[in-house]
């Protein structure tokens, strides 16, 4: 088994699970780092994915925690779905979906014709529900007030956007976009420019930069390879 220096620092490739955040990762591997070897060590993630979302989810250790914001600066692919034909608050499926309408006349060549929309650099609003901050609150917490504040949209870019699938109203879609990209976000402006909305119901981050969800490990595996580095085996 290979050596590790948690302590000089390690890049991690894991994969989340659904419903976890990605601060639950972080605090996962900080316990079992100070549990086993007997040390605080500082542990940050290089990116942030959504509790519905799974795949890859880097960490960093130690003295390597200061490589996290050019991580964080490289190109992200992902895939997954949207659901066309429904809305949701949160622009995935953390809230009910809502106004419902037909999907009638929807085939898979529009929603490839009208990927082209989103290519290239775009102007992009936030999600409400997001960690994005506005005059020192976050989104989210806003929203959870009932609060509506105007958030300005920034410039993201969005290389690949395909969508590979469409059957029972459901869109299979792979993307290759920027750093601050919201994959929520071009759910709901791809549905408003369907005209019938759309939201995410999927969401899987296959890719960030030359580090791929293939070579990464489930969060359990990585607990208990640090517990078998402690004792030697």
């Amino acid at each position: 088994m290979s050596v590790f220096d948690f302590e000089a620092g390690e890049v991690l490739l894991l994969d989340k699970p659904l419903d976890w955040t990605s601060f639950d990762v972080v605090n996962k591997v900080r316990w079992a780092l100070k549990r086993e070897l007997k040390k605080k060590l500082k542990v940050g993630h290089a990116g942030t994915l959504d509790p519905r979302a799974t795949g890859l989810l880097i960490l960093c250790t130690g003295k390597k925690t200061k490589s996290i914001e050019s991580i964080q600066a490289e190109e992200k692919e992902y895939t997954g779905t949207f659901y066309i034909g429904a809305t949701t608050p949160t622009y995935d499926t953390e809230s009910e979906p809502e106004n419902e309408q037909s999907v009638e006349g929807i085939t898979l060549e529009k929603l490839q014709e009208l990927t082209a929309q989103f290519k290239g650099d775009i102007l992009q609003k936030p999600p409400m529900h997001s960690a994005v901050k506005k005059d020192g609150k976050r989104l989210y917490e806003l929203a959870r007030k009932g609060q509506e504040v105007e958030v300005e949209p920034r410039k993201v870019t969005i290389s690949t956007f395909e969508i590979t699938e469409f059957s029972e109203q459901e869109a299979h879609f792979r993307v290759v976009c920027s750093k601050g990209t919201y994959i929520r976000s071009l759910a709901n402006d791809f549905g408003v420019a369907l005209g019938c909305g759309a939201y995410l119901k999927t969401l899987r981050r296959t890719r960030i930069g030359e580090h791929h969800v293939n070579d990464s490990m489930p969060i359990d595996k990585f607990v208990l390879m640090v517990a078998q580095l402690n004792s030697g085996n």
